[in-house]
């Protein structure tokens, strides 16, 4: 018999076929370019779905590499939008060996190393292989944008591995259970801003980011999270519906702050803004701030974390 997480996996691998196949039949008959938002988005929801295969169903450590390995795609694409100079892309280096480091903490569950290693440490000693012998111009602006970029991509996502470590028995659901909100947080806005969108938060970065969506997002997360918790976690109703606040109020803020940033980044680059519509980025957007919040705040005030 199927658990309560294999269940669910099946539940929206179907959900996810039958918008796929309504998406494909809809395209055939009314072929252009229409539907291409929903079709990005189709592949980033299939993306996550495949993610959250490797983060349930197999050994956690099967699961903290399929993180590792989104956290370097994702800051990969982040620096790829940033037009650097010869002379700083040492930093990236840098920032890339910081990658492994953070996911072996998780690795030997070493909680104070996790949690200070790249706000306290990587912060402290990352301007130094930019000082060296490469003067002072651009100084602040290359170190910042970096750690910017470990922050977001590195330091929030590892908070994802770090569940099935921290909690063996409970993990997985938890995983599911953030995941699963997260991405419905998105796909709900989405939906909300296409249809009933009036007043949109930034329309010169992302026009589908909308305060209707918001209200819609927030609400159907919100109840989603109080029926899903007895389910997928030990957190309860209640809880469940404060949680559910976080991770739409989270997910919010997360989608809006990349995409300014995305647009920040690339203003005057409307090819490579193109191009990174298929991005990882796009994936992790939301996770990047919903990941670290459920987590410590599910840390504080349960004692299975």
């Amino acid at each position: 018999m199927f658990n309560h997480l294999q269940w669910t996996m099946i539940v929206i691998f179907v959900a996810l076929a039958a918008i796929h196949t309504i998406s494909f039949v809809r395209d055939r008959k009314h072929p252009g370019e229409k539907y291409s938002a929903l079709r990005l988005r189709l592949r980033t929801w299939w993306g996550m779905w495949l993610i959250l295969c490797l983060a349930t169903l197999f050994n956690p450590v099967v699961s903290l590499l399929a993180v590792m390995l989104l956290s370097f795609f994702a800051l990969k694409e982040y620096f790829s939008m940033i037009r650097s100079r010869k002379s700083e892309r040492r930093l990236y280096l840098w920032a890339y060996l910081a990658i492994p480091a953070q996911f072996y903490w998780v690795l030997i569950e070493w909680y104070g190393m996790f949690i200070v290693f790249i706000p306290v440490y990587v912060f402290l000693f990352l301007p130094l292989p930019r000082m060296i012998n490469k003067g002072t111009a651009g100084f602040l602006r290359s170190v910042s944008r970096v750690q910017w970029g470990l922050m977001l991509m590195v330091f929030g996502l590892s908070h994802l591995a770090y569940f099935p470590f921290a909690t063996p028995q409970y993990g997985a659901g938890l995983v599911l259970f953030l995941v699963v909100l997260t991405q419905l947080n998105d796909i709900v806005h989405y939906a909300a801003s296409s249809y009933l969108g009036r007043h949109k938060v930034v329309p010169t970065a992302n026009p589908y980011v909308t305060w209707e969506g918001f209200v819609c997002s927030f609400a159907v997360t919100t109840i989603a999270a109080s029926l899903l918790a007895p389910i997928l976690t030990p957190l309860g109703s209640r809880f469940g519906l404060f949680a559910g606040m976080l991770i739409a109020l989270g997910g919010f803020i997360g989608s809006t702050t990349v995409s300014v940033l995305k647009r920040d980044l690339l203003i005057g680059d409307d090819d490579k803004a193109q191009a990174l519509k298929k991005s990882y980025l796009s994936l992790v957007d939301s996770l990047t701030y919903t990941s670290p919040v459920f987590f410590h705040v599910t840390r504080y005030f349960f004692d299975f974390m």
